[in-house]
């Protein structure tokens, strides 16, 4: 296992599911973890700190060092407390898991104003406002002379990097996030911040109201919260510090490195297309037309072209 021993880690979400995850596998590394979780419901109803407190004896108990937060990481201010949160108790932040999400699924023709804001706030504000203080603190700390190894883990889905029906409110949001990631690593590198993102599968309370997981299988479980960790804890690595702008779908034991938009089909003129003449190509091209695969589909793929352990 990679040596974070002295690290200062915020886990967001870290209450439950892949977050509680990944918190407890930063501090097996040796990293000291700000566990924070607003405690609400999986709509984002409520606040209740108990999860956090929870997840804080587990690592506690196992011989590691956290604190419980339970600041709202979509209100901006509270994502700056929860960063000086971390200073104020460690003396330092060096990771940085941006996890927290809701759900509020719904199809868009009946999609309401506030189930698509409360959604786009959670997790793509909730991304921005704690890697925007983050990186403050960074780039102080860098202009003071000091030599970083600072991390961002990001969290998309396979809603956001494939698409799904019914979630127009939080697929939008996770392909920001994955947007977001591409942007921010190619402006922190600079300081010695590298950010990458998931997109991953696992049975949460968030999955199994949302899709059909199946039963669980003796043996290998390719569902657990616990396989999306050790992919957290590879890239806090310092060893890992010029792997940055990657976004990796996980799924059990693959682990894929996706590739994002490319050029795909060209149409090619000499000079500016005729609508007509364009849409003939069109045809051509796509006699049978051509529409998104969809989520399953785009999983099942990523699955076949996986590197494995």
């Amino acid at each position: 296992m990679p040596n974070l021993n002295g690290k200062v880690a915020i886990v967001t979400g870290a209450g439950r599911g892949i977050g509680r995850a990944h918190a407890l596998a930063l501090a097996a590394a040796g990293a000291n973890v700000v566990v924070n979780d607003l405690g609400g419901s999986l709509a984002g109803e409520g606040t209740d700190l108990s999860p956090a407190q929870q997840v804080v004896r587990e690592i506690e108990a196992a011989g590691g060092a956290a604190v419980a937060n339970g600041e709202n990481v979509a209100d901006f201010a509270g994502a700056g407390r929860m960063v000086e949160h971390a200073v104020s108790h460690f003396g330092r932040l060096d990771i940085l898991v941006n996890n927290a999400g809701i759900l509020r699924d719904r199809m868009l023709v009946n999609m309401s104003e506030e189930e698509w804001d409360a959604v786009i706030a959670v997790h793509l504000k909730g991304h921005f406002a704690p890697l925007r203080h983050a990186a403050a603190h960074w780039r102080e700390r860098s202009k003071a002379g000091e030599e970083l190894h600072a991390r961002v883990i990001n969290t998309s889905s396979p809603s956001g990097v494939f698409g799904n029906v019914g979630q127009t409110n939080y697929g939008a949001a996770k392909a920001g996030i994955a947007g977001l990631t591409l942007i921010a690593a190619q402006e922190l590198g600079r300081y010695g911040v590298t950010v990458n993102c998931l997109a991953p599968n696992a049975r949460t309370r968030m999955t199994e109201e949302t899709f059909e997981m199946g039963d669980v299988p003796e043996g290998f479980d390719p569902l657990d919260p616990e396989n999306i960790s050790p992919v957290v804890v590879a890239l806090c690595a310092d060893e890992a510090q010029h792997i940055t702008g990657q976004v990796f779908h996980v799924w059990g034991g693959a682990v894929n490195a996706l590739h994002g938009w490319t050029a795909g089909e060209l149409f090619s003129s000499d000079e500016r297309w005729d609508a007509d003449a364009l849409l003939a190509a069109m045809r051509d091209r796509f006699p049978n037309g051509v529409a998104p695969d969809g989520m399953a589909a785009g999983m099942q793929r990523a699955g076949g072209q996986s590197l494995r352990a």
